[in-house]
């Protein structure tokens, strides 16, 4: 069965219309609150953070309505980085989890992340389940009324709970005294614990985008745009720049010249050094298809192996549990570790590669260099106006052959559609940048030809 709301991570859109109206949230809490009723022996508790958009309002108020006109007590922390909701929902105790984020998307859109009592995103089916309760007439039949309708309560010393905790992953031996880092909070989630986290480990830090206004979240900054970081970093003459997305649960990190430094070669490096301690389960690093050949190298030459899966952080932690690996991750700054947490954690990724610095008392740009090379890859990114599926696009499927006979296999060819935005993303890899970025561009113009804009 086909999830109608659910997309790779959440249900996302743009705020107040379409399928991200209120009306929704408000069905999404009730479900979820009378779902956790048929398991619980008590009135179902349920975490609600958010980011910094305008809407998040909106959708605070419907899920906390939804969730009490089903008897559910609700536990409200204000902004707070997605993986913070999911640690607070399992350390608290509480039945479900529920985010208010878009992520790394403009203002202008917001969507709603669900967790389960064990701070884990919840499977496809359990959200398709979701779906049909929110469709069905259980909910109004089922309405408690009296002493039995539910409440809400604000939980004001949540974020500095979560500050806590992401510092306890921190080696305790190590500090970060005399280190100079700049952080790019991206106006979004993590505005007010990021800049905390590290100086309370003894950084000097320098905080950017920490002045939200509800409209300027991920607007030039953070992971996204990671350049205005980069250009503090050489200004400060930082050892190191940190840029967060939106709601905190990614990264991209910024070298001491400057340089950025993506997901691929953060895993590569945590990697080989857990290899070498030999503290990465079953040597295995778990990633998705969209990551580059060079990390692949880089976990063969410490004779370990790359687990690949399908795009979106959920399906790298999917693969993580079931086969009992601990580190997973994304090319775009998803990084999971699950020796302590159990979603992609911006910040608790930072601090393992600023524990590596220390320990080795070496430059990043040095670190990252020696660890991985570079192998060309190329994303072309084209909005569609409509999300056929690529068997129903001839003309496309043989401009990608095309380009895989050129290859001859020397290089990938992926595409696929967002599941998050209504956008083709075309990637390709091979050892020639010009010739791979002209093969990219010609399968998103057949696209675009055959689908329409």
């Amino acid at each position: 069965m086909a999830r109608r709301l659910f997309g790779t991570d959440g249900v996302r859109g743009r705020a107040n219309a379409g399928n991200m109206q209120p009306e929704m949230a408000f069905r999404l809490g009730a479900a979820l609150t009378y779902q956790a009723r048929q398991r619980a022996k008590h009135a179902p508790r349920v975490v609600i953070g958010k980011d910094t958009r305008i809407s998040g309002y909106l959708y605070e108020h419907a899920l906390c309505s939804g969730i009490c006109a089903m008897g559910g007590h609700v536990l409200m922390t204000g902004p707070l980085p997605t993986p913070a909701i999911a640690q607070l929902t399992h350390s608290m105790r509480a039945d479900a989890g529920i985010v208010i984020s878009a992520s790394h998307n403009p203002y202008f859109d917001n969507g709603l992340k669900v967790f389960g009592p064990d701070g884990f995103k919840l499977p496809d089916e359990s959200e398709e389940e979701l779906e049909d309760l929110m469709d069905s007439e259980v909910l109004q039949r089922n309405r408690p009324t009296g002493m039995n309708i539910g409440s809400a309560e604000r939980i004001d010393s949540a974020w500095g709970r979560y500050v806590q905790y992401v510092k306890t992953t921190f080696p305790s031996e190590l500090t970060l005294e005399g280190v100079n880092i700049v952080v790019d909070a991206a106006h979004g989630a993590a505005y007010r614990v990021a800049p905390h986290v590290f100086s309370e480990l003894g950084a000097k830090v320098h905080a950017i985008g920490v002045r939200p206004n509800g409209k300027n979240i991920n607007d030039d900054c953070g992971a996204t745009h990671p350049a205005h970081c980069a250009k503090q970093v050489q200004r400060r003459r930082a050892d190191v720049g940190i840029a967060l997305d939106g709601d905190a649960d990614r990264l991209i990190v910024i070298d001491e010249r400057g340089e950025e430094v993506n997901g691929d070669a953060i895993m590569a490096l945590c990697a080989t050094r857990l290899l070498r301690a030999r503290k990465l389960k079953k040597r295995t690093l778990v990633t998705t298809v969209m990551s580059s050949i060079g990390l692949e190298h880089a976990v063969a030459r410490e004779n370990g192996k790359l687990l690949r899966v399908g795009v979106g952080d959920r399906y790298v932690v999917e693969a993580m549990r079931k086969h009992g690996y601990n580190l997973g991750g994304e090319q775009s700054g998803h990084l999971v570790f699950f020796d302590h947490a159990t979603t992609g954690d911006g910040m608790v990724a930072a601090l393992q590669v600023l524990a590596i610095m220390l320990r080795e008392q070496r430059p990043l740009s040095e670190l990252v260099a020696e660890v991985i090379e570079p192998v060309p890859q190329i994303l072309v990114n084209v909005s569609l106006k409509a999300k056929k599926p690529l068997e129903e696009l001839p003309k496309t499927c043989a401009s990608i052959a095309a380009a895989e006979s050129e290859l001859d296999g020397d290089g990938r060819v992926l595409v696929r559609w967002s599941g998050t935005e209504p956008k083709l993303r075309v990637m390709v890899e091979g050892p020639d940048a010009k010739r791979i970025d002209k093969m990219a561009k010609a399968i998103a113009d057949v696209a675009t030809r055959e689908v329409g804009r």
